[in-house]
């Protein structure tokens, strides 16, 4: 018997190149063994001399392949009548529930770039890839992950690719998207009754059209993308009329990191973002304008990089260095993904629809991030990030969360990890609802998932609770409601490990209260199993329910009538008397005017008290704009009152309409509410601190969203020297709640 050591790496291993990697390494170090794939992760058998093991790790670590991520090394000795001869790859297990961790969708890697212009199959070729990069979630339909499970099954392999896929030399050994021009996937389309295959005559086609000012749509990784020239104002404005888009800022592609200096300020931390391997859209400062309508009263851009060989080729071509490149969909529905999808959405208003036939199984939008200090913030999780697991420091087996109504996610227990879903949107959308329950059936399938446990939001009529009620009612599993404000503080613990209780800040839009109120300004102390709500922003009257969501004058009209103070002639006369008069009355008479602790809402009042938004295109425009139009360097604030139970924004109120009244300007205006705020968090923490001897704070819910205020909290705390968590990989937003709801559920597992 010889006595080998076994070395199971879990994290992001497979699909990245890691076999082959672990391989060279060994050769280099003249080890005997094998590597293999295996549903716990790689798993390295091998007998070390003195000293080989800990320069073996240490090499592992220090020089993995850039996508790949290890979340820990278990290490253990066996004995085993196994002679190694040499080092090799070999096939792995498939042992039981277990899964292998699929790699998300990569973007382009250097090498592929370079492999276009010097090896002749692939000379051009837009679906080159290697296991460094090209395509993963996108394309898997089964596990475990080969070409015959994924959308490429339909392309067989030419003799060229045959030898390079088992070549363990080769960059692409095992890569199963592997292709090239003579047997991979093309791209084509109709144009004016013609049909066109040939990838340089779609270039050109496809160029001229940007060029002249047109609008295309293009087949992406996860679906389509609408693409114009970001500079030409009649295309940028054709294009929002195409896409039903009122005034929501579009994202932007620029050619690389210089071309995009030109209009935005970009610092260290945005460019690591920008240039990973996961391209996100990362949000930046503006400094010169592209064409007005891109991003209307906005002093904001999204921003990302080419991910697809087709990008760098249109940027050699166009002449702008800047190209819109927004979701393929009309607003609110899922981003197209088929032929019969982009024709249906576009193919009579682009001038004209780019299609290739390398089918979309998993549909996945661009990703979305901000860096508040130098801390990259996620608000959209789905394209690069998409499936990659948060591993968790508890079993989670068999839970299955179904998150929130907007901006919604889901989210799976296995084992010790969390699998969160793209990125799905308004569930109250009938589209985005069958998207939801499509992709819920899918990764239930592809996960080898049984749900054990179901978990939900507390508020009945979330369409994701609904679906939860028929869940349970189907297979007779337990159902558990959480309530929402309590999973987005625990989403935050889960993703920096902390199981002891916190002080919980979660400032958002609405979410069902326990006294039946819609709260949303909430002050917590919670552990993942419950929490107490130590105070809360004062209840206010939201006149005509979700209608004051839309219309912000509302709540600035119910907050003035509130706290009896006089409303300004400037916002009388926009609103109009007896508009407002009609507010008063409803507020009065109780009339369809539940109470409120709403951190959203009164962002949506102090928008509309200053003329910045009275009635909204889109989500959270209100408190967007009100962030957009504060001033940068000033220090002043206003008065708010940290009552024993509540929080008084009386004294705000008050001193917002003196300033007005003393015409000082709206951008100081508006800083000084945002300094208020940041201050007032600060104060409590410090009472809450020392009332309870808790020391960590948490903050989640989309309130957060707001850079200027995360950065000034994120500056107050570390001054103060106290603990603060931002959520960074989980989104503050409703996307992250599916993760808090599943680990509050598996918290209270441990008492049944």
């Amino acid at each position: 018997m010889n006595t080998i050591t076994e070395l199971t790496i879990k994290g992001l291993v497979q699909g990245v190149g890691f076999r082959p990697f672990i391989y060279l390494l060994a050769k280099e170090m003249n080890l005997k063994g094998t590597v293999a794939n295996d549903t716990d992760g790689v798993i390295i058998r091998t007998q070390f001399r003195d000293g080989e093991q800990e320069i073996f790790i240490k090499n592992i670590v220090k020089t993995a392949p850039a996508v790949a991520c290890i979340h820990h090394i278990d290490i253990k000795q066996i004995e085993s009548n196994e002679a190694f001869p040499d080092f090799r790859i070999i096939s792995g297990g498939s042992h039981s529930k277990e899964i292998t961790q699929i790699a998300p969708d990569i973007a382009v890697c250097p090498d592929c770039l370079n492999d276009r212009r010097t090896q002749l199959h692939r000379i051009r070729y837009p679906f080159i890839n290697c296991t460094h990069c090209g395509p993963r979630f996108s394309i898997i339909r089964d596990l475990p992950y080969d070409r015959e499970r994924t959308t490429m099954a339909l392309f067989a392999k030419c003799p060229q690719c045959e030898t390079e896929y088992h070549d363990i030399y080769d960059r692409r050994f095992h890569a199963q998207p592997v292709a090239c021009n003579h047997c991979g996937p093309t791209y084509y389309a109709e144009y004016q009754g013609n049909k066109i295959d040939n990838y340089d005559a779609l270039l050109q086609l496809t160029s001229r059209i940007i060029n002249e000012g047109g609008v295309i749509a293009a087949k992406g990784v996860g679906g389509y993308h609408l693409v114009c020239d970001a500079t030409n104002d009649a295309a940028v404005n054709r294009l929002r009329k195409i896409k039903l888009r009122d005034t929501k800022p579009f994202a932007v592609m620029g050619k690389d990191v210089e071309s995009l200096k030109y209009y935005v300020t970009i610092n260290d931390s945005e460019a690591k973002e920008l240039t990973s391997w996961r391209r996100p859209i990362v949000i930046l400062r503006q400094q010169k304008a592209l064409a007005e309508g891109v991003n209307p009263k906005m002093k904001t851009l999204g921003c990302m990089l080419p991910y697809m060989p087709v990008h760098y080729d249109w940027f050699d071509l166009v002449a702008t260095p800047v190209l819109v490149m927004t979701s393929g969909n009309i607003s609110d529905v899922p981003i197209a993904i088929s032929d019969e999808e982009a024709e249906r959405q576009f193919g009579s208003q682009a001038d004209s629809v780019l299609h290739h036939n390398r089918h979309i199984y998993n549909r996945v939008d661009d990703s979305l991030l901000q860096v508040c200090g130098k801390q990259p913030c996620l608000i959209r999780r789905s394209r690069g990030y998409v499936p990659e697991p948060l591993f968790v420091d508890e079993k989670v087996e068999g839970i299955l969360a179904f998150g929130a109504e907007k901006v919604n996610t889901f989210a799976l227990g296995k084992g010790d990890t969390v699998i969160q879903s793209q990125y799905i949107g308004d569930l109250k959308n009938w589209e985005t609802y069958n998207f939801y329950r499509e992709t819920l059936t899918r990764f239930i399938t592809l996960f080898r998932f049984i749900p054990q446990t179901l978990v939900c939001d507390l508020h009945p009529d979330y369409l994701s609770s609904s679906l939860a009620e028929e869940y349970a009612e189907k297979t007779g599993k337990q159902l558990l409601k959480v309530q929402h404000h309590h999973a987005h503080a625990v989403a935050c613990m889960v993703e920096y490990g902390i199981s002891e209780p916190v002080l919980g800040i979660v400032w958002d839009g609405v979410g069902l209260g326990d006294d039946g109120n819609v709260w949303g300004g909430e002050f917590f102390v919670c552990d993942r199993k419950q929490y107490r709500r130590l105070s809360h922003f004062e209840y206010v009257p939201m006149p005509g329910g979700d209608k004051a969501s839309t219309e912000p004058w509302r709540m600035a009209a119910a907050y003035l009538y509130h706290f009896k103070l006089n409303m300004p002639e400037s916002f009388v006369q926009r609103i109009g008397k007896t508009k407002i008069e009609r507010i008063t009355t409803m507020i009065d008479k109780g009339m369809n005017t539940p109470c409120t602790s709403s951190a959203g809402r009164l962002f949506d009042a102090l928008a509309s008290l200053l003329g910045i938004c009275d009635v909204t295109t889109r989500q959270a425009e209100a408190p967007v704009l009100l962030e957009q139009a504060a001033g940068d360097n000033f220090d002043d604030s206003y008065p708010v009152e940290i009552r024993e139970n509540d929080i008084s924004f009386h004294s705000l109120f008050d001193g917002v309409i003196d300033d007005m009244q003393q015409t000082v300007s709206t951008e100081t205006i508006a800083a000084k509410i945002h300094n208020s705020l940041a201050h007032l968090i600060l104060e409590w923490t410090k009472t809450a601190t020392g009332q309870t001897g808790i020391t960590k704070t948490v903050i989640s819910g989309g309130c957060f969203q707001n850079r200027r205020l995360t950065e000034h909290l994120q500056q107050l705390f570390e001054k103060e020297n106290i603990p603060l968590y931002v959520p960074s990989a989980i989104p503050c937003n409703d996307s992250g709640v599916s993760v808090g709801q599943l680990a509050v559920a598996a918290e209270k597992n441990k008492d049944s």
